[in-house]
């Protein structure tokens, strides 16, 4: 069910571009070969490689989502049973707001996680930082509501104090 997720991805930038459009060319590059040295219809390689490779490019934008098989932030990857809370922190000043995961008690995140350094803006100990105009709270709110777990609270964190989103 894709429409039933909440993604927010890191902004384009010029090596994002190259890349994705350095695989495409390569892709391309791969098929003329094929077609000149093994006498092989190309296109049937660009037809197959070109969806693989914009979603590997989307995947790798992903700061945060959360949808049916999983919750994702930054590049850690969780159950729906090891969170909690989402946490949204929106400081009084920058143009950056925090998104952040409160965990279950005792659970232990995946090697390699790269856990961020504990921010006073942010009460939760695992967090992303996105472009503030990228949040919707009521938008996460009604995405949860609609297929996340009954236990999951999405917590909105300001100066004056959390509160759960409704």
């Amino acid at each position: 069910m894709r429409w039933q997720r909440y993604k927010v991805s890191r902004p384009l930038t010029p090596q994002d571009l190259f890349g994705l459009w350095g695989a495409i060319a390569a892709v391309v590059a791969l098929a003329l070969f094929l077609g000149w040295a093994l006498e092989m219809k190309g296109g049937a390689v660009i037809v197959f490689a070109i969806p693989l490779i914009s979603s590997w490019h989307s995947t790798r934008r992903i700061l945060f989502y959360f949808g049916p098989p999983r919750v994702q932030i930054g590049n850690v990857i969780l159950p729906w049973t090891d969170v909690t809370q989402f946490v949204v922190a929106t400081p009084p000043y920058g143009e950056h707001a925090f998104i952040g995961v409160r965990l279950r008690q005792g659970m232990t995140l995946p090697a390699g996680s790269n856990v961020p350094p504990p921010n006073p803006a942010v009460p939760a100990p695992l967090y992303v930082s996105v472009p503030r105009h990228q949040v919707d709270v009521a938008k996460m709110v009604d995405k949860a509501r609609r297929y996340a777990p009954p236990h999951i609270q999405i917590v909105v964190a300001d100066p004056s104090g959390e509160r759960v989103a409704s």
